[in-house]
C-alpha cells in the first residue's frame, strides 16, 4: 500500500516539474522573441508594402454568376395530359427521370469539352462582323504573347466549321478549355438538397465573363433538346407532312362529293347516285385517316414537350459585374501579418538550431 502511495507521489511530482518546465521554457521563448520585435515589425512593414504594391498592379477581375433551377419531375405540368393519354393506351413516359439534366450530371455536362468549345466558338456581334469568344479570350489573356508569328496568325473566325480545324487549332482550343475549366469556371449546386445550379465565371474581361456564362447554359440546353428530342421531332415532322397531304386530299374529295350530287336527280335512275356515294365514302375514309394522324401528331408534340428540360433562370449577370480584387488596405494588413509570421518562424528555427549546436 505504501509503495503505491510513493509511486503516486512521484508521478504527481514529475507532472508538476514538467508543467513548471513548460511554463519556464515558454517564458524564455517569449523573451527571445521580444528581443527581435523590431525585426518582426520591419518584416511586417516590408511585406505590407509589397502587398499594397501587388494589389495596385494586379488587374481587376470580373465575376459573372448565373443561377438556374431544374424543375422536379414530380411537378411536371404535363402529368395531367400523360394520365389522360394513358387512358387511351398511349404511354408518354413520366417515370423515373434520368439523363444529362438529372442529378449531378448537369454539373459535369456544363464543364464538358463539347459544351465549352461550342460556347467559345459562338459569335458575339459587335457591328463589324462579330468575333468568337475564343479569339476574345486569347486577346485579353495575351496567351499568345510567347507564340511565333505563324501561331499568332491563327484565329477562330465566326462561322468556321469545327470539323475542319487542323491540329494546331485543336491544340490552341484545348489550351483555352483547360485554362478555363481549371482556373476560371465553377459549376456547382448552391445547396446539396436543392436543384439550384450556379455557373460562375471570373476573368479580366467583363464582357467575356457575362456572355460566356449565358452562352454556356444556352448551348447546354440547345444541345440537350436537339439530341433528346431528335427522334420525336423526326416523328412530328413526318406526321405533320402526312396531315398536310391528307388535308389537301380531303379538301379535294369534299369538293368532288359536292360536285357529283344533283339535287334534281331522277329517282328512277338510281345508278346515277353511285358516283355521289363513292365520293362520299372516299371523303369519310380520308377524314378518318386525317383525324387519326392529327391525334397522333398532337400526342407526339406532348411527348417532345415532356422530354424537353424545364429550366428556370433565376439570376442572370448584369452590368456592372462584381469586381474581384483585394484592396490596398486589405492587401497591406494581410502582408503585414504574413511577413511578421514568417520572420517569427525564422527566429524559432534559428533558436532551435543554436540550442542543438550548443
Amino acid at each position: 500500500m505504501s509503495s503505491q502511495q510513493n509511486m503516486q507521489e512521484l508521478t504527481e511530482t514529475s507532472e508538476a516539474i514538467s508543467l513548471k518546465e513548460v511554463i519556464l521554457q515558454a517564458g524564455v521563448w517569449i523573451k527571445y522573441l521580444f528581443k527581435h520585435w523590431i525585426w518582426m515589425l520591419l518584416a511586417g512593414v516590408v511585406a505590407a508594402a509589397i502587398g499594397v504594391g501587388i494589389s495596385t498592379f494586379l488587374k481587376k477581375k470580373y465575376e459573372a454568376e448565373l443561377t438556374f433551377i431544374l424543375e422536379d419531375a414530380n411537378s411536371n405540368p404535363l402529368s395531367s395530359y400523360m394520365g389522360l393519354a394513358s387512358q387511351f393506351g398511349f404511354d408518354l413516359g413520366g417515370g423515373a427521370s434520368s439523363g444529362l439534366f438529372t442529378g449531378d450530371n448537369i454539373i459535369e455536362f456544363l464543364q464538358s469539352r463539347l459544351i465549352v468549345e461550342k460556347t467559345l466558338l459562338s459569335t458575339v456581334n459587335d457591328g463589324n462582323g462579330g468575333f468568337t469568344l475564343a479569339d476574345r479570350y486569347i486577346s485579353f489573356t495575351k496567351m499568345n504573347a510567347g507564340w511565333n508569328e505563324d501561331l499568332k496568325k491563327i484565329h477562330f473566325s465566326p462561322g468556321n466549321n469545327r470539323n475542319a480545324f487542323n491540329i494546331t487549332q485543336d491544340s490552341i482550343l484545348n489550351l483555352i478549355y483547360v485554362d478555363i475549366t481549371e482556373k476560371r469556371l465553377k459549376v456547382d449546386k448552391t445547396d446539396p438538397k436543392l436543384n439550384f445550379i450556379s455557373v460562375d465565371m471570373v476573368t479580366e474581361d467583363q464582357l467575356f465573363s457575362k456572355v460566356f456564362v449565358e452562352r454556356l447554359v444556352d448551348e447546354a440546353i440547345s444541345y440537350y433538346v436537339s439530341t433528346k428530342t431528335g427522334r420525336s421531332k423526326i416523328n412530328i415532322d413526318r406526321l405533320q407532312s402526312q396531315a398536310d397531304s391528307l388535308e389537301e386530299v380531303l379538301n379535294k374529295r369534299t369538293y368532288r362529293a359536292a360536285t357529283v350530287q344533283d339535287i334534281n336527280l331522277n329517282p328512277a335512275k338510281q345508278v346515277a347516285a353511285v358516283g355521289a356515294e363513292v365520293a362520299s365514302r372516299d371523303k369519310m375514309v380520308i377524314q378518318t385517316m386525317y383525324l387519326e394522324v392529327v391525334k397522333n401528331l398532337e400526342l407526339s408534340k406532348l411527348t417532345m414537350a415532356q422530354e424537353t428540360p424545364i429550366i428556370q433562370i433565376i439570376d442572370k449577370p448584369i452590368y456592372p459585374l462584381k469586381e474581384k480584387k483585394i484592396g490596398p488596405v486589405k492587401a497591406g494588413v494581410i502582408g503585414f501579418f504574413l511577413g511578421a509570421f514568417l520572420l517569427t518562424v525564422v527566429v524559432f528555427i534559428k533558436r532551435i538550431y543554436q540550442q542543438i549546436m550548443a
